[in-house]
């Protein structure tokens, strides 16, 4: 059974490529989520939404996440049904999400296609596209999540004890590789806004190619099995138990993580969306140059989140890299709240701090539980982290509206970013009480990924 392994799980060239294939997937992913940032002002001149309407956009997103607990229970699912199945229900999910969102921005749909009576005669407050694409983001939504949840674990199956924090790394920069793309190419595909719904499309037709890539991995993933001789009695011999989500929460290690990664990221994914808003309207720089100075954030994890990652496998300090990360974090948003040095450089040094946090944090897990719990505790990560990411956008775009009343030419973004500040500054806080907390109790946050603990 062990030459059969080796012939597999340990082959190289097997083990990057299936890095590749499920990176493509998590690119188309979050070249979608970011593709609306750089349309702020082009959805709310030709949707009529205000700055409270696109943070509820941006939101909607994690309303499954958050108050359904479906990547909670994503993650139990993949732990009791394993990643196919699981990861084929919901980047389906993702993809249909994805779909319903572009119709909603469609010129078909705005001159009475399907639906378009429905949603115009309900809550007329709000525009017949922006609810179709509410309805669109919260699919897109519901599926995403526990999509990132499968892949986690899908580089867990894979490069456990053989490169398991560069793995993360390069699956970070992936992610990031979605969103510099999208912020480069979405304000120019849309060009001002003569072209809004193609871009919109455009991004849902790359999660829908996601999807077909998560079908080639199921192949061979089926072969992998076979040939390690895993079947699926003994998956769910081995599977989710009811107890498994207690014994995560009693566990103050990965409280601490879930806490950091909920305020971490409430810190920079919500920044992101509003980014080349402020840019446009403090520099009074174009959409396609905000868009291009905030995608020098995904470029810089693109380079640096493998980086850290291999430092992290051989050298360990996960713990120590989530407080200097979170103190850059802090900085930088002190920077933008009251400072005019041009962005450029402060958006780099924010793409090295979103490295090094996420580098060190979901290799991590590896070291608090079972893998036969992994899905669990990811799930439960990314439940908590998305409590944040509905609330601040909403609350973003509230503070926009109370504090610029009156639809001014320019709006006064300082308030918004002390609140990114603050988050940050809790990400610290937990960040240090995570490093004492592991030196006291020897959990293994800070040793080296690729040395048994």
């Amino acid at each position: 059974m062990e030459e059969i392994r080796r012939k597999i799980s340990e082959s190289p060239s097997m083990r990057w490529g299936i890095l590749i294939l499920v990176g493509f997937i998590l690119s188309a992913n979050y070249y979608f989520y970011d593709a609306f940032s750089t349309l702020k002002d082009q959805l709310m001149s030709e949707f009529g939404y205000s700055n409270t309407h696109y943070g509820l956009f941006v939101s909607f997103y994690s309303i499954p996440n958050t108050f359904l607990l479906m990547a909670v229970i994503g993650g139990v699912i993949l732990d009791r049904l394993g990643i196919r199945r699981t990861g084929f229900l919901f980047i389906f999910f993702m993809a249909f999400g994805a779909m319903l969102t572009a119709y909603g921005a469609s010129d078909y749909f705005r001159e009475g296609g399907f639906a378009h009576g429905l949603f115009s005669s309900i809550l007329p407050n709000y525009s017949p596209e922006l609810k179709m694409m509410l309805v669109g983001r919260f699919f897109y939504g519901l599926g995403a999540e526990t999509s990132i949840v499968v892949i986690s674990k899908i580089l867990v199956k894979w490069f456990k004890g053989k490169d398991l924090a560069l793995a993360f790394g390069l699956k970070v920069g992936f992610g990031r590789l979605g969103t510099f793309a999208a912020l480069q190419l979405s304000p120019r595909i849309s060009d001002g806004g003569a072209h809004l719904s193609t871009a919109i499309w455009f991004a849902a037709v790359l999660v829908l190619a996601g999807l077909l890539a998560f079908m080639v991995y199921m192949l061979l993933d089926i072969k992998y099995d076979k040939e390690v001789q895993e079947t699926k009695a003994q998956e769910s011999k081995e599977g989710f138990k009811l107890s498994d989500i207690g014994n995560i929460l009693i566990n103050p290690a990965f409280i601490y993580i879930a806490l950091i990664c909920v305020t971490f990221y409430s810190a920079v994914f919500p920044f992101l969306a509003f980014a080349p808003d402020l840019f446009l309207n403090k520099f009074g720089l174009s959409n396609i140059e905000s868009g291009e100075i905030t995608s020098l954030l995904p470029l810089g994890t693109l380079i640096f989140t493998p980086l850290f990652g291999f430092l992290i496998d051989r050298y360990g300090k996960a713990a120590t890299a989530m407080v200097f990360g979170a103190s850059l974090l802090v900085l930088i948003h002190i920077n933008f709240a009251f400072t005019d040095f041009a962005p450029h450089i402060p958006m780099i040094l924010l793409g090295i701090s979103f490295s090094l946090v996420p580098a060190a944090m979901w290799p991590t897990m590896v070291r608090l539980v079972d893998e036969k719990q992994i899905g669990t505790a990811y799930g439960l990560m990314y439940s908590i982290q998305n409590l944040g990411l509905f609330a601040f956008p909403i609350l973003s775009g509230i503070i926009l509206d109370y504090t610029n009343p009156g639809s001014p030419e320019i709006l006064n973004y300082t308030p918004t970013m002390l609140m990114f500040a603050g988050l940050g500054a809790l990400g610290l806080l937990f960040s240090i009480l995570l490093k004492v907390e592991d030196k006291r109790k020897g959990f293994g946050v800070d040793l080296a990924l690729n040395k048994k603990p």
